[in-house]
């Protein structure tokens, strides 16, 4: 193996929830690349690297980033679905308010008319006498 670490720590490493184990029945560490071609780039490496041959034990941890990134890619997606949907909500709430307002408005107009209309008429006949 042609990348060299340039960091490493004794993180449990998994793949999809399944335990890594090197040649050696080790857990590999998280290792940080430092080769132009990869540089930062994490992966998993057997823990004996360079100390022991044998074990030539190498996983780059970008799949289970790529599951992350989709994970939240996905929930992303449903987060905008969301709220376009509370937009909807928030809309139609909105112009049944003002219907319901103006409702109440014409609501008010035909009582006042009809108690103006009922005054007037009490009051012609006490005119008269």
């Amino acid at each position: 193996m042609a990348a060299r670490s340039s960091t490493s720590s004794r993180i449990p490493s998994s793949s999809q929830g399944r335990l890594l184990l090197c040649s050696h029945g080790e857990k590999p560490v998280l290792r940080i690349s430092g080769t132009k071609e990869n540089p930062g780039r994490r992966f998993w490496g057997c823990v004996y690297f360079e100390v022991k041959e044998g074990c030539n034990f190498f996983r780059w941890t970008d799949p289970d980033t790529e599951v992350e990134y989709s994970e939240i890619a996905r929930l992303r997606k449903k987060l905008s679905m969301m709220k376009s949907r509370t937009q909807v909500a928030e809309w139609k709430l909105k112009f049944v308010a003002v219907l319901g307002f103006f409702g109440w408005v014409g609501f008010v107009c035909l009582l006042l008319q009809s108690w103006s209309k009922a005054t007037q008429q009490c009051l012609i006949p006490l005119n008269l006498v």
